[in-house]
């Protein structure tokens, strides 16, 4: 339209520079007439040349005219064909705006079904490939993680390259992807020997021979080993576990064929981790401190004089119980003693020999007795001992509190274990104490139940005898 409008503007500026020029050649006719006149006048020599010059000059000047009448009324017919023209071409042009306006409405139209269906197309799709994204993330993991990437170190680069993708993953792609996460539960499946460079305890490199227990464990020989994924590297643990673990580990590595007994760890490492964490005995008994050691020493020297007494108190009633089956008195046991003072003294009135009988007694119990008052003490301070140790344990823990804060608990895990051990060490000390004291106890008021009852039937005898007498 707007071309159209700026052609009938050229038109009009057409007509109007036509008929200027025609105006200019009008006057400039007359002006030619004029001189042509002035000469004329100069130059006739009389009126009538003049006048026949005038009248040629006429003729000529009407001619002129005509011819100019003639270019106008052809411009202006060719203006009004240029002008029809234009109007038709505008009228086209219009009719082709109008087709392209509908075919553009009618594409507009199919863009956005197009797009409407693009986008749930694409969603769709999208959403697919948020999956595989997802599941070749979760796959890549636990590949690097894996303890057959010992084995084989580069499979998990199809995996990285789909966790990473932005376009569209192709169907070999996803299979591969499949294959791979097929062959790791393949692999948990199988008891593996083979070569790789380990690190062992000291820090030097070394290769070895090595046994993969599906992704549970990696041993050689005895020894067994840690995947560190950050470092791609296989590690000889710096602590081992007991020796229970490690004869398992070296039977499995020595074996060629058959069924081998084999603790494996289902948590890939942690349980081992804590397993080699966990204190030895030893360890224990350090984490109890100087209170432990105390309680310790104390429980040494309750069990050797218990066991001394025990050994005593049992010779004592062997000697006691074959003097038993024996009318001749021993002087190696105290009944033989006692039998030999009633014999030195059967002359004698029942209420002496009653009185000598009890000091003999009294001579031979304080043998029996000797030390059961130690074993009671410190069976006795043992666990008071341990009752000391928590509390200067439960002391160093609120230190710890104070100064660090409760946000460590490692740096309380030293007072309260000293807390628990020296209360646990003390109740090991204690408890078989008293059992100790108890036996010992028990068996010396046996030796003196014999005596006393021996030496009543011996009085009870020479009163008899007096009386006959």
């Amino acid at each position: 339209m707007t071309s159209i409008k700026i052609l009938s503007v050229f038109l009009v500026a057409g007509l109007l520079a036509g008929a200027s020029a025609l105006a200019q050649e009008t006057a400039s006719s007359a002006v030619e007439e004029t001189a042509v006149e002035v000469r004329a006048r100069e130059s006739a020599a009389s009126l009538t040349e003049l006048l026949q010059a005038a009248r040629q000059e006429a003729t000529k000047v009407s001619r002129e005219n005509r011819e100019r009448l003639r270019r106008f009324e052809t411009e202006r017919n060719n203006q009004r064909a240029l002008l029809r023209q234009a109007k038709a071409d505008r009228d086209a042009a219009q009719r082709q705006a109008d087709r392209l306006k509908a075919l553009f409405d009618n594409n507009e139209r199919k863009l956005e079904d197009l797009q409407d269906t693009f986008r749930i197309q694409s969603g769709n799709m999208g959403e697919m490939f948020g999956v595989v994204r997802q599941v070749a993330g979760d796959v890549k993991g636990i590949i690097d993680a894996s303890m057959v990437s010992v084995q084989y170190p580069d499979r998990g680069e199809l995996a990285d390259r789909l966790a990473q993708i932005k376009g569209l993953p192709s169907i070999e792609e996803l299979n591969d992807l499949r294959v791979l996460m097929l062959n790791e539960m393949v692999e948990s499946a199988k008891v593996v020997r083979f070569s790789t460079r380990i690190v062992n305890a000291d820090g030097t490199f070394s290769n070895a021979e090595v046994v993969r227990v599906g992704v549970f464990n990696l041993i050689t020989g005895d020894e067994f080993l840690t995947y560190e994924q950050k470092t791609k590297s296989v590690k000889v643990l710096p602590r081992q576990p007991k020796g229970r673990y490690r004869d398992m580990a070296e039977n499995l590595f020595e074996a060629t064929s058959g069924n081998v007994a084999m603790a494996v760890d289902p948590s890939f490492g942690s349980l081992l981790k804590l397993l080699i964490n966990a204190p030895t005995f030893g360890e224990r008994i350090e984490q109890g401190g100087t209170v432990g050691y105390v309680i310790i020493v104390l429980g040494i020297f309750g069990f050797l004089v218990s066991i001394e007494r025990w050994l005593f108190l049992s010779g004592a009633s062997t000697k006691v119980r074959r003097q038993l089956k024996s009318a001749e008195p021993n002087q190696d046991n105290a009944l033989g003693r006692i039998l030999a003072v009633y014999h030195q003294n059967k002359e004698i009135d029942t209420e002496t020999l009653e009185l000598k009988l009890d000091e003999a007694i009294l001579k031979e119990t304080p043998k029996f007795e000797k030390r059961q008052g130690t074993i009671k003490v410190l069976a006795a301070v043992a666990p008071l001992m341990g009752l000391l140790g928590t509390v200067v344990g439960m002391i160093e823990t609120f230190q710890a509190i104070t100064l660090f804060g409760t946000g460590n608990p490692k740096l309380m895990a030293g007072g309260i274990s000293q807390a628990l051990m020296t209360t646990v060490m003390g109740l090991v000390v204690a408890i078989p104490l008293v059992l100790m004291y108890s036996l010992v106890a028990a068996k010396s008021r046996g030796l003196v139940e014999i005596l006393e009852e021996q030496s009543a039937g011996m009085i009870a005898r020479h009163s008899e005898q007096e009386t006959f007498k």
